[in-house]
């Protein structure tokens, strides 16, 4: 969980734009002093499991293979390729104690919608599967928001959770044609179905 807060770093400043992810390295050093004291203990539904290899959405027709993405040499979370969808692999694996994050484009110029491109669309009580090799862990959605990248609720997307939880972030609102970038992150909130 100590890493967890390069996450909070990268997705803080992950600006997505229509030719691709740009990333924006903010608040390193009090992010990765608030995460170091948090706890991180292995579920058992997913400990042994190895890395999650698909995220499904059944409401939005999302499924797409999970990558694992860390942080770059510049403090900036590493971002999947078009189609594909990332977990910060250094944090908890979805279904693990604390706050899991996966992110994904909205959209390219060059190919047009992503995986999560109809993320805004998720309400309370949609699932979000998550696959392994032997497992899938299911989540429930309680919530989302759209929020200005320049006011990332850090505090709700990495608030200490101990049980297994859920964040889905991908870019969204007004799209800024000189910056090539969205305005706005959309965070989409699940808890693990038991």
């Amino acid at each position: 969980m100590a890493v967890v807060a390069g996450v909070l770093v990268a997705v803080a400043g992950t600006v997505l734009v229509s030719a691709g992810l740009r990333e924006v390295t903010t608040a390193a050093t009090t992010a990765q002093t608030t995460a170091r004291s948090a706890p991180h203990t292995a579920s058992p539904t997913v400990a042994g499991a190895g890395d999650p290899l698909r995220v499904t959405i059944p409401a939005i027709g999302v499924d797409a293979a999970l990558v694992p993405v860390g942080l770059r040499e510049d403090g900036a979370m590493q971002t999947p390729t078009f189609g594909l969808a990332g977990w910060y692999s250094p944090g908890p694996r979805p279904g693990e104690a604390g706050p899991a994050v996966v992110v994904a484009h909205v959209d390219s110029k060059a190919n047009g919608p992503d995986v999560f491109h109809r993320l805004r669309e998720l309400a309370p009580g949609d699932r979000v599967l998550v696959h392994y090799r032997e497992t899938t862990t299911t989540f429930s959605v309680t919530g989302k928001e759209q929020t200005a990248k320049t006011a990332l609720p850090t505090g709700r997307i990495w608030n200490g959770a101990t049980a297994p939880v859920l964040r889905l972030i991908t870019c969204g609102g007004a799209f800024d044609r000189t910056a090539r970038s969205y305005l706005d992150n959309v965070i989409v909130y699940a808890d693990r179905l038991v």
